[in-house]
C-alpha cells in the first residue's frame, strides 16, 4: 500500500521589523531582519544562509503589499524596492504562493462565519474572511481624519507617538468604525502590538502571529473548510 506524501511547507511571513520563517510541520522557526533596505534579493540570500540543509517542498509567503491573483502589484511601504515581479518560484526553486500578509494571518486564524482580521503591527494589516472566501483588503492607507490615514493612528509609530492609553483609544475607535461598515460577526485583533492592549474591543478576539503559518499551509488547500464554531471575544482586565 502506497504511503501518502506529507508535503512540508516553507511559510514566510514577510514584516517591517523582521521576516519569520516556519514550517509546516511547527519546527525550526526563524527570524531575519528586514526594515527599508531589505529587497528581495537580500531576503532570498539572507533565507539561503538561515535556512542551509532545511527541506521543503513549496513556499507560501505572505507579503506586506498589495497582491492580486497570486502578484505583486505594489511596492511595500516599509521594506526596499523590487518586489513588483520578482520570480520567488525561480528564487527559491519550489512551487510558491503568494497572499497579503494580512489575509494568511486572516486565513489561519478563521474559525467560521464572517470574519475582520486587523493586524497591528509595524502598519496596519487588513482583511476579512467571508463564509470560508478569503478577501484581502487595504484599508490602512485610507484617509481616516486630520488628513491622515487610518494607519498613522493604530500602527507602531502612533504607539510611540501617543503612548499607549492614546494609541489604544484609537484602536477602539477604529475597530467600531470598521465594525459598523462592514458587519463582521467577529474581530481578530493581531499583529505584534495586540499584546499591548489592556483590554479588547467589543466583537475582538486576540490573534496570534503563529496563526501565519496555518494561512500559509492552507493557501494550498483547494478550499478552507469554514468550522462551525467561533471564538468568544474575551474581556481583559485592567
Amino acid at each position: 500500500m502506497a504511503t501518502r506524501r506529507r508535503w512540508r511547507t516553507l511559510i514566510l511571513d514577510i514584516g517591517g521589523s523582521h521576516v519569520k520563517a516556519g514550517f509546516s510541520d511547527r519546527t525550526n522557526e526563524i527570524k531575519i531582519p528586514s526594515g527599508p533596505d531589505l529587497n528581495p534579493e537580500r531576503m532570498v540570500k539572507k533565507l539561503a544562509r538561515a535556512l542551509a540543509g532545511q527541506r521543503y517542498d513549496r513556499v507560501s509567503i505572505g507579503y506586506p503589499g498589495v497582491v492580486v491573483r497570486g502578484r505583486i502589484v505594489g511596492e511595500p511601504h516599509n521594506l526596499g524596492p523590487g518586489w513588483v515581479g520578482f520570480d520567488f518560484e525561480h528564487a527559491l526553486g519550489r512551487p510558491t504562493r503568494i497572499v497579503n500578509d494580512a489575509a494568511m494571518q486572516a486565513l489561519g486564524s478563521y474559525q467560521g462565519g464572517r470574519m475582520l482580521f486587523l493586524g497591528l503591527g509595524t502598519g496596519l494589516g487588513t482583511a476579512m474572511v467571508l463564509d470560508g472566501v478569503l478577501a484581502p483588503m487595504e484599508l490602512a492607507h485610507l484617509p481616516y481624519k486630520k488628513g491622515k490615514v487610518y494607519e498613522e493612528f493604530v500602527g507602531e509609530a502612533a504607539l510611540v507617538r501617543y503612548g499607549r492609553k492614546k494609541w489604544e483609544r484609537e484602536v477602539f475607535d477604529v475597530t467600531a468604525l470598521l465594525v459598523a461598515a462592514l458587519e463582521p460577526e467577529y474581530v481578530v485583533l493581531g499583529g505584534g502590538n495586540v499584546r499591548k492592549l489592556r483590554r479588547l474591543p467589543p466583537r475582538a478576539v486576540p490573534g496570534d502571529n503563529r496563526n501565519a503559518v496555518l494561512g500559509g499551509i492552507r493557501l494550498w488547500e483547494p478550499t478552507a473548510e469554514s468550522p462551525r464554531a467561533r471564538p468568544k471575544p474575551r474581556r481583559r482586565r485592567r
